[in-house]
């Protein structure tokens, strides 16, 4: 339904990423990777993984995502897989640029 920060947005390097979702998720079946996909000055940078704590928000319908550490200035994808209780999975990811 929504992110925070909202999909293609510039921001400030964000505590944490918030997927918000229509229905209930099953954690254990639900997921999502953060990635670095860009670097200011380094035109040929890689995609990079970024260490970060997946969680479940208290409404049972956030996807709490949680750095390891401060974001760098550079554009960043999270790729996520949510199933809710119908046990249906979706994918799709969301980018950002932290300034």
């Amino acid at each position: 339904m929504s992110s925070t920060p909202a999909d293609k947005a510039q921001v400030t390097a964000p505590a944490t990423i918030e997927l918000k979702f229509s229905e209930t998720l099953v954690p254990q079946f639900s997921a999502a990777n953060l990635v670095m996909t860009g670097m200011p000055g380094m035109a040929n940078h890689g995609a990079m993984k970024i260490n970060a704590n997946v969680s479940g928000a208290t409404d049972g319908k956030t996807m709490v995502i949680t750095p390891a550490q401060t974001l760098q200035a550079g554009s960043y994808r999270v790729e996520w897989r949510a199933v809710s209780s119908d046990t249906h999975a979706i994918t799709g990811n969301i980018t950002f640029q932290v300034k």
